[in-house]
C-alpha cells in the first residue's frame, strides 16, 4: 500500500466552514479523482454513516467513511482545514484534520475494516498526529499515511 494515498488526494488549508461543507467537498473530489461515479450517492453514504454516530475521533481528527456502489475503488482523501469545524467527536472538540475512507460496497467487510482499523491505530499514536499537524505539504502527508498503512 506504499503509494495508496497520493498527493492529489490531500487538500490542505481548506476553507470549509462546516462538517456538511467538508462532506460535500469529499463527495465531489471522490468523483474528480476517479474514485467514484456519482457525488450525490457518495454524499448520501457519508450522511448515512454520520447519522449512525460520531466519526470525529479525538484531538481534532475525524474519519468519515462512505461505502457505496458508486465508489469504484477504495481510497483515502485527506483534508486539513484552515479553521476547526464543529463535528461530533469522542472528546467533543472541533475537527481540523479529516482522513476520509471510500470503499466500494462489495469490499465493505474487507478493505473497509482494514483501512478503518489501520487509520484508527495510527490516530492513537502521538507521533502520527504530530507529524500530520507539522506539515501542509501534500506529498509529506500522503507519505505519512502510507507509512502508517504499511506498518
Amino acid at each position: 500500500m506504499s503509494d495508496f494515498v497520493k498527493a492529489s488526494q490531500v487538500f490542505v488549508d481548506n476553507p470549509s466552514k462546516s462538517r456538511e461543507e467538508v462532506l460535500q467537498l469529499l463527495s465531489e473530489q471522490a468523483v474528480a479523482l476517479g474514485m467514484a461515479e456519482d457525488a450525490a450517492t457518495v454524499r448520501a453514504a457519508y450522511d448515512a454513516r454520520e447519522d449512525m454516530g460520531a466519526t470525529g475521533m479525538q484531538d481534532g481528527f475525524a474519519i468519515p467513511h462512505a461505502k457505496a456502489d458508486a465508489i469504484k475503488e477504495a481510497g483515502v482523501i485527506v483534508v486539513k482545514l484552515q479553521e476547526p469545524v464543529e463535528w461530533p467527536s469522542f472528546d467533543d472538540k472541533p475537527v481540523d484534520v479529516v482522513i476520509s475512507l471510500l470503499v466500494p460496497d462489495g469490499e465493505a467487510g474487507t478493505t473497509h475494516i482494514k483501512l478503518l482499523s489501520n487509520v484508527a491505530v495510527m490516530l492513537m499514536r502521538e507521533e502520527f498526529r504530530d507529524a500530520m499537524r507539522a506539515t501542509d505539504d501534500a506529498e509529506k502527508i500522503a507519505a505519512i499515511i502510507n507509512d502508517g498503512l504499511d506498518a
